[in-house]
């Protein structure tokens, strides 16, 4: 048995479904049932029973459950603990960032990392929040930035900058729309809402599409999954005059003469981002970053 495979069962068994569990590993539903049917044939027993009402688990299956979350669980402690003795003198820092991030965040805490630990080296890769916390959860990760907080005491968390988002509009549009405090958010209602997969960040996900539904938004249908919402596809949708896509005060996108940023009336989006990091780590150089964050929160 592989790791790989013991992570894709106990994502299916605790999902209750495939479909579910793909978008928790970020893989396609295909991939994931091809793997459980080999997992299986391998071990000659039958591990899910799958039903009208999803997945559970057959007897051979909750067996194999306590004991595949026990590896797991061993396999990410040992790698947290061997990144605990890298230290300040060698290894690299390893973050994870989303699309978005408020200009001049990281620049003063990595300049103090590299003066206190100097022979750390930091790699960055750009990920969604759930993509961060799976990295985190197999230790591919040392650091993320997440739009929401993990619960539970795997992790330790500090919010470090709260934004009021305001709203990309046609020029034209804005020109009608605003009023001296901005838009109001139900005065979008005509457009379509250009938007993340739910995936990325289910519960900032849910928080957002809570409020606009609130004020009379149509979402319309999901985005697709494994869709990314680069700073040109919001442009080009907006641009058309038949969407708004949301973003905060400092985006660092120039903007075409043709569209333009407006805050939002009585501000009703706010989008957190939170530095998550294992609860159990022992990097100094991971502490000194950390702390070097750790300023009053950005508005």
């Amino acid at each position: 048995m592989e790791l790989r495979e013991l992570r894709a069962f106990v994502a299916v068994a605790e999902e209750g479904g495939l479909s579910a569990a793909a978008r928790r590993l970020h893989v396609s539903q295909p991939a994931l049932s091809q793997t459980i049917g080999g997992l299986e044939r391998q071990l000659g027993v039958k591990l899910l029973v799958r039903g009208s009402s999803g997945v559970t688990a057959t007897e051979a299956g909750t067996a194999l459950l306590g004991e595949a979350r026990a590896v797991l669980a061993r396999h990410d402690q040992a790698v947290r603990l061997m990144a605990g003795y890298a230290g300040p003198g060698g290894g690299a820092l390893r973050l994870g960032i989303p699309l978005e991030l408020p200009p001049g965040l990281l620049d003063p805490a990595l300049a103090e990392l590299a003066e206190a630990c100097p022979e750390t080296r930091v790699q960055a890769r750009h990920l969604s929040t759930a993509e961060q916390l799976t990295a985190l959860r197999a230790g591919e990760l040392d650091v993320g930035f997440l739009r929401e907080r993990p619960s539970g005491p795997e992790f330790d968390a500090l919010l470090v900058v709260r934004e009021k988002l305001g709203v990309l509009v046609a020029a034209e549009q804005a020109a009608e729309l605003a009023g001296p405090d901005g838009i109001p958010l139900d005065a979008l209602a005509a457009l379509r809402w250009v938007g993340f997969p739910r995936a990325g960040s289910p519960a900032w996900y849910d928080e957002l599409t809570a409020v606009l539904r609130g004020h009379g938004l149509d979402l319309g249908p999901e985005a697709p999954e494994g869709q990314t919402l680069i700073a040109d596809v919001k442009l080009a949708a907006v641009a058309s005059g038949q969407a708004f896509a949301l973003a905060p005060p400092d985006w660092r996108q120039p903007l075409p003469d043709h569209v333009t940023w407006s805050p939002l009336v009585g501000q009703p989006l706010v989008r957190r981002t939170w530095v998550v990091w294992p609860a159990d780590s022992r990097r100094r150089d991971l502490g000194r970053f950390i702390a070097a964050l750790d300023r009053p929160v950005r508005e």
